[in-house]
């Protein structure tokens, strides 16, 4: 088995191991590191799903980097648009010789005597393991399982005839057009693909189980656009982007500050864009809003497919599929040539790597949250895990910034080891990820660590807050303890 050294061990090439690269070479450029990609293309999300019209379900100002501007025209961006953002990032900052496609990080233990992480590595193409060993480990796999999304089984699944299809493994040959196409969800995927394919199809039939919100808004920023006239283009991207985190933020707390009012106003938007559709059965929730994310569409396109009677909503639960649809418990049958099931993802930690300290498994249950970044107990390992109420980016720029600031400081000060250790005053509360009541986090809860009753223990899921902590708190809080040993 090969061994190598790197000062810092990236794990992912998607959108926020771009951004680690991006940071590491302009931040610490003395140091070594490698991103480590099990697949044979960067991307992560934006290369793995294929669906009918992917695009982002936020705005590219803050889902876009915050060194690299985006300088497109529409805000609201489809996937080939970012994958090119992401090649851009990639050759502007010289990542292509340190991405490793194909290297699957199996598992990595921290051995405490050598004070060094221990990563062992499989190149898939040729099955050869290598062993690496390194100071930091970065972890920028996503939050869920790549090779299969959640397929929850259906009765009599096996009679029907058509095809039946993930999104998560679409099939570049699909032809749609001119048939019945089931979508069963009310995601942000099923949003995204229900008014994308009823332009071909003959009818695309959204069933869900129980309602989501919807919010549409323009696919362009016409401040951005103005602005881009007579300013630099850097400088209006900073400027909006400071403006739609603003407002994302200030949104999020009034609306889950005043739940009722809010949920008036959402109810009363869907029912101006669909005056003659059931919306009180078909698009109002039973919970508050922002107890899940909602889902956003672009110019209004999802209520236009179902003015114009290509798309429709049906909501009620399936009974069982039978061979030429889905029979439903209320009686009434879904015609269907195709079914989409866009029932959601598995999460999983860490790109499903195995970490241990001492070669004493990690349960993550078990640990605490720090700066919502790294663990408690785990030394020079940090985690790279977005907002559920904004868009991913942000965190996940932050958490960069704050590896490279730890990593200078310790070089300064010549510790070898940084570690959280949770003091005996703070208590453990609950998973901040329960206040999120979304199907795909509720069925994962036992995954994720615990949050303590005071700061720095604390996930806030508030980007300022995390902006100033990030920028200005003292390292050495005594909450994070350093060793020189």
């Amino acid at each position: 088995m090969k061994q190598d050294y790197l000062d810092v061990i990236v794990v992912g090439a998607g959108i926020s191991g771009i951004g680690a690269g991006a940071h590491l070479n302009t931040k610490c450029p003395d140091k070594t590191y490698a991103i480590f990609e099990g697949r044979d293309n960067f991307g992560g999300t934006w290369d793995l799903f294929k669906y009918p019209g992917i695009r982002s379900d936020s705005d590219m100002h803050t889902l876009g980097f915050s060194f690299k501007p985006w300088n497109h025209k529409k805000s609201i961006a489809s996937g080939p648009l970012i994958m090119e953002y992401l090649q851009e990032t990639i050759e502007e900052y010289g990542l292509n010789e340190k991405i490793k496609y194909n290297h699957h990080v199996e598992s990595a233990n921290w051995n405490e005597a050598d004070g060094l992480w221990e990563v062992s590595v499989t190149e898939k193409k040729s099955s050869e393991k290598f062993l690496y060993k390194s100071k930091f480990l970065y972890m920028c796999a996503g939050y869920y399982r790549y090779s299969s999304g959640y397929e929850p089984e259906f009765k009599g699944s096996e009679n029907f005839s058509g095809q039946i299809i993930h999104p998560q493994k679409w099939p570049e040959s699909l032809d749609y057009s001119g048939k019945n196409v089931v979508v069963i969800g009310s995601g942000a995927t099923a949003a995204t693909i229900v008014p994308e394919i009823a332009k071909e199809a003959n009818l695309v039939t959204m069933l869900q189980r129980s309602p989501t919100y919807f919010v549409s808004r323009p696919d362009e920023d016409r401040i951005a656009l103005f602005l881009k006239k007579f300013l630099p283009k850097s400088f209006v991207y900073a400027l909006i982007r400071f403006k739609n985190v603003y407002i994302q933020q200030s949104i999020f707390k009034r609306v889950r500050a005043f739940p009722i009012r809010s949920k008036k106003f959402l109810i009363d938007q869907v029912k101006k864009e669909l005056p003659d559709f059931d919306v009180d059965k078909h698009f109002t929730p039973s919970y508050n809003p922002w107890e899940q994310r909602m889902c956003l569409v672009p110019n209004s396109d999802f209520f236009n497919a179902i003015k114009d009677k290509s798309a429709t909503v049906v909501t009620d639960h399936i009974e069982s599929f039978e061979e030429k649809g889905i029979k439903l418990k209320s009686g009434e049958f879904l015609d269907a040539d195709i079914i989409v099931t866009a029932t959601g993802l598995v999460l999983q930690n860490f790109g499903g790597v195995t970490i241990s300290v001492n070669n004493n498994p990690v349960n993550v249950s078990k640990t605490m949250t720090y700066k919502s970044l790294m663990y408690s107990d785990i030394p020079n390992f940090v985690n790279s895990f977005g907002y559920i109420n904004a868009s991913w980016t942000l965190k996940a720029d932050l958490t960069s910034t704050y590896l490279c600031r730890l990593i200078k400081h310790m070089d300064k000060n010549e510790y070898l080891s940084a570690c959280p250790r949770k003091p005996l005053d703070v208590d453990e509360t609950y998973d901040w990820l329960k206040d999120f009541s979304s199907g795909y986090i509720q069925r994962s809860l036992d995954l994720h660590p615990q949050q303590g009753s005071k700061k720095p223990w604390v996930n806030y899921q508030d980007y300022i807050k995390d902006w100033i902590d990030v920028k200005f708190s003292k390292l050495e809080d005594g909450n994070l303890i350093f060793s020189k040993d």
